[in-house]
């Protein structure tokens, strides 16, 4: 901790650990409870408190699928889409959005001259991420933190499918990621609604703290609800090796999704997981393209399968990566009483209170509203509640009982609007890898803007 350029370790270290790590892992007991004072709903507490836990409630929907990719943010991504809160554009259709370099310049945001995402990569770290937000929350900070290169954006001609995806179908801008930190800690709260006071990707620290009331995955077994976690070379669920070593069976590599799909054998929760150590999860100095690639062959794997019509997915991004974004992230309400594991210094003060950054987050469904960009607060614990108002489970923790359910995006009181899939543009060329050269300056030369800063 206290890196501002975020020396974590990263995920091929914790490949190369994982098992080790697992095996032999008990369960500790669990924490104390909340003592701040509570929102309006606590942990524990029913979407509907009048009907028992486990009852589905959504009988429109059998399947949720979630497929979270890395490292990227909404600007990012989706700032040109034709829709949705993005860059402000000067007359020629350039984003006027620019934050200060420190040395009396701005830099505007710009064109990546590569898909590859090359050496020069923006950081998610702690530090980075609150220096980014700036001292008045402006997201002013973001090439202080990381240089110019977290001023870069990709296109639709980069990422057609992606564009495309977020065009049909809902898109969420305001999205964001559950706290201003790195991937486990945001994962965590994909998964159990709290970081257990994780602020980095350090798998020194799996196992160590479990969450006090658990994961989703219990919750869905306590109620016999089937859910897998379907994986390229790492499931998530191993961030909790316990939940591992007692679900083994549900952990299965990513070609069954596809068989599943096709036989319409989809569980009723899936979690589908990218390639982390082979560039597909999109990670930075990966070719953005070929994780665009894997989005696409497990959406279109879905919209083709016979229980497509019982179907709702979401695409979306564990955090930022560094990467600018203009929306500064609102307060958030604190999961737990469990605080930050930083030392201030050298680590900047900051708490689990307040979102992270926007990330891209698009919902599939057969019963999507057309034409609907959802202005709704969202964040990683949204798709807890969405699971949680499903099948009417109580919640884990302060924020996903008072997250908002993604239902916004979806009318099921009129025949759904996509029951034919519709087709979508294909993604970019498929790279073998990036190629190392020289693609271009970083910044360009006319994305500064001398004395403005």
């Amino acid at each position: 901790m206290g890196d501002l350029a975020g020396g974590c370790i990263g995920r091929r270290d914790f490949l190369k650990s994982s098992a080790a790590l697992v095996a032999g892992l008990a369960l500790p007991s669990a924490l104390p409870a909340s003592a701040w004072a509570a929102p309006r709903r606590p942990p524990d507490s029913l979407p509907f408190p009048k009907a028992p836990p486990g009852e589905d409630m959504i009988p429109q929907i059998d399947h949720i699928v979630v497929v979270m990719m890395e490292n990227h943010t909404y600007d990012n991504y989706l700032g040109l889409l034709e829709r949705g809160d993005g860059f402000t554009l000067d007359r020629n259709g350039r984003p006027r959005n620019a934050c200060p370099d420190g040395n009396g310049n701005l830099i505007r945001a710009f064109h990546m001259p590569s898909t590859c995402q090359l050496d020069r990569l923006p950081s998610q770290a702690w530090n980075a991420s609150h220096l980014s937000l700036g001292k008045g929350r402006r997201n002013d900070g973001f090439v202080l933190a990381s240089g110019p290169v977290a001023m870069g954006y990709w296109t639709e001609d980069d990422i057609p499918f992606y564009h495309g995806l977020a065009r049909v179908f809902p898109v969420c801008d305001r999205f964001f990621s559950s706290c201003l930190a790195q991937t486990y800690p945001n994962r965590k709260f994909l998964m159990c609604g709290t970081a257990v006071g994780q602020i980095s990707t350090d798998p020194s620290q799996i196992g160590k703290a479990p969450p006090p009331n658990g994961t989703i995955f219990e919750r869905l077994n306590l109620h016999g609800i089937p859910w897998r976690n379907y994986y390229t070379d790492l499931p998530q669920v191993l961030l909790f090796p316990p939940v591992y070593n007692d679900n083994i069976e549900k952990v299965v590599r990513i070609d069954q999704f596809f068989l599943d799909a096709a036989a319409g054998t989809l569980p009723a929760v899936s979690f589908v997981d990218p390639g982390f150590n082979n560039d597909e999860s999109e990670e930075n100095n990966a070719d953005v393209r070929k994780g665009e690639s894997f989005v696409s062959r497990v959406v279109n794997a879905a919209m083709a399968g016979p229980k497509w019509s019982k179907t709702f997915l979401i695409w979306l991004y564990d955090e930022g990566g560094g990467y600018y974004d203009h929306v500064s992230p609102p307060r958030a309400i604190p999961p737990d009483d469990i605080p930050p594991q930083i030392t201030v210094p050298p680590d900047l003060p900051g708490g689990y209170d307040r979102y992270g950054f926007r990330v891209p987050a698009v919902i599939v469904s057969p019963y999507a509203r057309q034409r609907y960009v959802s202005h709704r607060v969202h964040d990683h614990t949204s798709v807890l509640k969405l699971i949680e108002t499903k099948w009417n489970l109580p919640a884990l923790t302060y924020r996903d009982a008072n997250a908002s359910d993604l239902l916004d995006s979806v009318n099921f009181h009129r025949a759904p609007a996509f029951i034919d899939p519709p087709t979508l543009p294909a993604p970019g060329p498929t790279p073998s890898g990036c190629i190392e050269g020289n693609p271009g300056p970083i910044p360009p030369p006319d994305a500064i803007i001398p004395g403005r800063g």
